[in-house]
């Protein structure tokens, strides 16, 4: 076609202590309110407890499902979904890292949807969802502001990859104070998923102007807070510059969708619990390596976003510029730096291979690859 849809919330609230709106938002659109959320961190943080104030000071009725695992699967869908019916609820809080926001998601679509939620890896949902107010407590998945979540199908082994219009959330509530109890591993991890996300945006076929000003701005704001935020978790101010710049770079993905990079580190999770934004993190450059010969332009745009100097250099020279600062940073995160130090078995890569080339994400990176290529790739960062 030759136009573009760019979508987002109804409304975004952010900046310091803006969770204290969220009793109002919520109550806007219900009175039974299911707070989704993570197992321990948010209650260790207080960031429950600022929520659960919050909505019953607006005389909510609240019930918190605090089931969600790091990377939510169908069972715990099926699960939060079947309490929310029985219970009546009609508006949905979403708190937590980008797990508990994707669990909420496919909570919210299954509520009013027929069938399973593994249904809908392939087909639309029809019907708009229980409407979601999301809250981050980290800095790093967008998914408050995105059309799409991740959940794992566990018996098949991957990770669906669900969206549209229909899980949007209507609200992002954006907080700074909540994520300043991220520990630094953490706070690395979301930031460069982050990064990748606006990253891959800005090269993806589907990039369009919207997304590429978002993308810009979030790859500007991440590289140059993510080492304050990791080396200062109290730094209020690079808490607040990496909410901001994980939200564009949110605006960007869910707009013009990601590429490789994510089509590579989806089966690394699905088969090997590798937090997501560390797949990201431990794949990011070495992709862009094998992208740069198809995108050198816009990843000398990269470099300038990433405040490097690249004056007086030709397109190529620049491209490798942002190579080398993409993996400049990721070294400066402390992560660890290979497959084999987060327990991918070597004999398994070609498996993960065929898994990755059948993502949809992979017809829209700038650079077409082939499974020896793909294998090729992961072999490098073992």
């Amino acid at each position: 076609m030759s136009y573009s849809i760019f979508q987002s919330p109804v409304k975004i609230i952010y900046g310091k202590d803006s969770i204290t709106e969220v009793g109002k938002q919520a109550g806007s659109y219900g009175k039974k309110i299911m707070v989704v959320t993570g197992r321990s961190s948010s209650k260790k943080t207080g960031a429950l407890q600022k929520v659960l104030e919050g909505l019953k000071k607006n005389n909510l009725e609240v019930l918190v499902f605090d089931k969600v695992e790091s990377d939510p699967s169908a069972k715990t869908i099926r699960k939060g979904t079947e309490i929310a019916r029985a219970e009546g609820i009609d508006t949905i809080v979403a708190l937590g890292g980008g797990s508990a926001l994707d669990a909420a998601k496919g909570i919210s679509a299954m509520c009013t949807n027929p069938g399973d939620i593994t249904d809908y890896e392939k087909n639309i949902l029809k019907n708009m969802g229980l409407p979601i107010i999301a809250i981050p407590t980290t800095a790093g998945t967008g998914s408050e502001i995105s059309k799409f979540t991740v959940i794992t199908d566990t018996e098949k082994k991957i990770k669906m990859l669900i969206g549209g219009e229909a899980i949007l959330p209507k609200v992002a509530i954006l907080d700074p104070c909540l994520t300043i109890m991220m520990p630094k591993n953490v706070t690395a991890a979301t930031g460069m998923d982050a990064l990748t996300h606006a990253i891959e945006a800005y090269i993806s076929k589907a990039s369009q102007p919207m997304t590429d000003i978002f993308a810009l701005k979030a790859i500007e704001l991440i590289s140059r807070n993510l080492p304050k935020a990791v080396l200062d978790g109290e730094n209020i101010k690079a808490r607040e510059n990496m909410l901001i710049g994980q939200m564009y770079a949110g605006f960007a993905f869910s707009n013009a969708s990601v590429a490789l990079v994510h089509a590579m580190a989806r089966p690394l999770g699905a088969y090997f619990d590798v937090a997501h934004g560390l797949a990201n993190a431990l794949l990011l450059s070495k992709v862009m390596e094998f992208n740069r010969p198809a995108c050198q332009e816009r990843l000398f745009q990269v470099a300038i976003a990433m405040g490097e100097k690249v004056e007086g250099l030709s397109t190529r020279e620049g491209s490798l510029v942002a190579i080398k600062a993409i993996n400049n940073l990721f070294l400066e995160t402390g992560l660890p730096k290979s497959l084999k130090e987060v327990g991918v078995l070597k004999e398994s890569i070609r498996d993960l291979a065929k898994d990755a080339i059948a993502s949809g994400s992979v017809l829209l990176n700038p650079r077409k690859p082939s499974l020896e290529e793909i294998i090729d790739i992961y072999e490098k960062i073992y």
